[in-house]
């Protein structure tokens, strides 16, 4: 039998994300970069990527200092549902 690999998905809240690139650095799976271009307060937010090495580690939420990530993991084929 095989054991299925946890799927998950990060939400950042833009208006809480400063930039600081925390997120990024403690994500063991590289799945969080900062966005291109810059917000209205003049600061590139964290994204989360496609979700596909996300394994909701809860690494960038437990390092982010603003409160800003939100980590979700798949029950079911594209149904996230928020963890704690």
């Amino acid at each position: 039998m095989s054991k299925k690999k946890t799927k998950g998905l990060i939400r950042v809240n833009a208006e809480r994300c400063k930039g600081c690139g925390l997120c990024i650095a403690a994500c063991p799976k590289g799945d969080i970069r900062l966005a291109a271009e810059t917000d209205r307060r003049g600061i590139r937010v964290a994204r989360a990527g496609d979700g596909e090495r996300c394994t909701a580690c809860g690494a960038c939420y437990v390092v982010c200092p603003d409160v800003a990530i939100t980590v979700c993991k798949a029950t079911a084929p594209g149904s996230p549902n928020p963890e704690g």
